[in-house]
């Protein structure tokens, strides 16, 4: 029986795609290099550096990992400034709902999240101390698809990984939740991944109690 949840935030509780594009897209431009929404679409629930790495497959010349550090780091710089707008207003339809209920069903609830800027993100939401737990990209050293930052919201939820529902919206987050031995409710951009345990388009309109008879 599941007893937590384990939300993603960028794509399940609030969306900064747009933030992100922008930010690689003004990167790309110093660069010289092309770089387009089906780019960053391959950016999704993988880590900064691996992001980094997708937008350099166009470039004609190599970088060293200093060189590639100090790219990472000015496109993180270009986004902690367009996150500056951020609001509780951007919080996504049916994610507060969801958490509220899980919480009224006695269920513990956390953030799995390979961001590094998550504190930053959940401050600017209002969410700072809402969840139980939280675990995010400075706590990892390997990103999704590898379960680790699943496996550690777990661990600090005190909550066995089989008992963990993981709320997705990246394939690559799905993975992670599975290799975890987790079950996953794939949402958004992953509803339609093979090993999702259950796929809706988003959490609006989801009723926890539903998911969690679904499952049982």
């Amino acid at each position: 029986m599941i007893s937590a949840v384990i939300f993603d935030l960028d794509g399940v509780i609030v969306s900064t795609d747009e933030y992100h594009f922008r930010a690689w897209q003004e990167l790309a431009k110093d660069l010289g290099v092309p770089f387009s929404r089906e780019d960053n679409s391959r950016q999704r629930g993988v880590s900064r550096m691996e992001s980094l790495e997708v937008l350099l497959e166009k470039s004609e010349r190599s970088y060293t990992r200093d060189e590639k550090l100090a790219l990472a780091e000015k496109k993180n710089m270009v986004y902690r400034e367009l996150l500056a707008q951020l609001s509780p207003e951007e919080i996504l339809p049916g994610a507060m709902e969801f958490a509220e209920e899980s919480r009224k069903m006695g269920l513990k609830i956390a953030v799995g999240s390979s961001s590094r800027n998550t504190p930053f993100i959940l401050k600017k939401i209002g969410l700072t101390d809402y969840f139980d737990a939280v675990a995010d990209g400075n706590d990892i050293q390997r990103s999704k698809p590898d379960p680790q930052v699943f496996l550690i919201a777990a661990e600090r939820l005190h909550t066995p990984p089989e008992k963990c529902l993981v709320i997705e919206d990246a394939d690559a987050g799905v993975e992670a939740a599975k290799a975890g031995g987790m079950s996953a409710l794939a949402v958004g951009a992953a509803k339609e991944h093979p090993n999702a345990d259950i796929r809706a388009e988003s959490l609006d309109g989801l009723r926890v109690a539903e998911i969690m008879g679904l499952l049982s």
